[in-house]
């Protein structure tokens, strides 16, 4: 191995907590992983990883080295890049994790747009409503909708999705249409249960600058955000919802939306990476244009 294969092993082996997962990703045996982190141990004069049984991690020096490979090993790739065709072109390919209906509607359908823009990078984009792991699934960046637990990721903040109230037309002529909260109680809801927790989601409203919520009765309750608006459709309950998901059917006059003066409070949209203090080239122009894609297909 040369010297930056020596950092990409170590880099692996943080990822992945393990010498065998790391070996696998690479495509080589354990001993050699093995030996490599030996001899950059040896090299610089310091233990980098707490070795045990079930466990492998960074000590305090291998933290700080490994910042230091990463930032090594994007300015190499970024390097190797200059000379390949189109030189100077962000090159290479990235691994990009997005919500499924975000990347369904709006995403896939703008990447034509992108791929034009930069010949020279290639993407895998995994599209689902699963937690996706950078370190174990090797993803350089994920966009995250809704509030975030506590990591080391980076975070970049690049807008809001706005939630609306609606219900179908079908709905609405058996139940009545609701003016504002005080109504609900007469009223029935698509019940949606958080995919991760079970938590079936209350009804949510801004009143007086403080966020007020209510749990309306049900008879469905769903997990996913197809049969989310397909149960609406159905006239099953009103359901609360980006006001994307649904624009075609409000267009088409399928749903309707309700009480516009007690929405929900929007969710913030971020992009998540690594804890990496260098992004290489292709990740910076992709995350650049994403957040362009979103804020003009995405209505405030």
């Amino acid at each position: 191995m040369d010297r930056i294969d020596l950092f990409r092993a170590f880099a692996r082996v943080v990822e992945y907590a393990s010498f065998t997962k790391a070996a696998d990703s690479l495509g080589l045996p354990r001993s050699t992983i093995s030996a490599a982190i030996g001899l950059l141990e040896a090299r610089l004069g310091v233990r980098l990883l707490h070795r045990t049984t079930r466990k492998v991690a960074p000590t305090l020096d291998g933290e700080v080295f490994y910042e230091s490979c990463l930032r090594l090993i994007a300015d190499v790739e970024e390097a190797e890049g200059l000379f390949r065709q189109g030189g100077g072109r962000p090159a290479g390919r990235l691994r990009i994790d997005v919500p499924g209906r975000i990347g369904r509607l709006i995403i896939a359908p703008a990447l034509p747009e992108f791929l034009a823009l930069y010949p020279q990078i290639d993407l895998d984009l995994g599209v689902s409503d699963r937690s996706a792991k950078l370190a174990e699934d090797r993803i350089d960046c994920v966009l995250r909708v809704g509030p975030l637990s506590p990591s080391a990721l980076i975070a970049r903040s690049i807008g809001d999705l706005a939630l609306i109230n609606v219900a179908s037309p079908d709905y609405l002529a058996r139940h009545g249409t609701p003016r504002s909260p005080a109504d609900l109680g007469a009223h029935l809801a698509v019940n949606y249960a958080s995919p991760s927790s079970g938590r079936v989601e209350d009804w949510e409203w801004i009143e007086a600058g403080e966020v007020r919520r209510v749990p309306l009765k049900g008879r469905v309750t769903v997990d996913s955000a197809e049969a989310y608006i397909a149960c609406c459709l159905a006239g099953l309950g009103l359901i609360q919802i980006p006001a994307y998901d649904v624009a075609t059917q409000l267009a088409a006059g399928a749903l309707v939306e309700i009480m516009p003066d007690h929405r929900a409070a929007p969710l913030p949209m971020t992009l998540l990476y690594p804890h990496r203090r260098h992004l290489s080239r292709r990740l910076q122009v992709f995350t650049d244009w994403l957040e362009g894609v979103l804020k003009r297909e995405i209505p405030g």
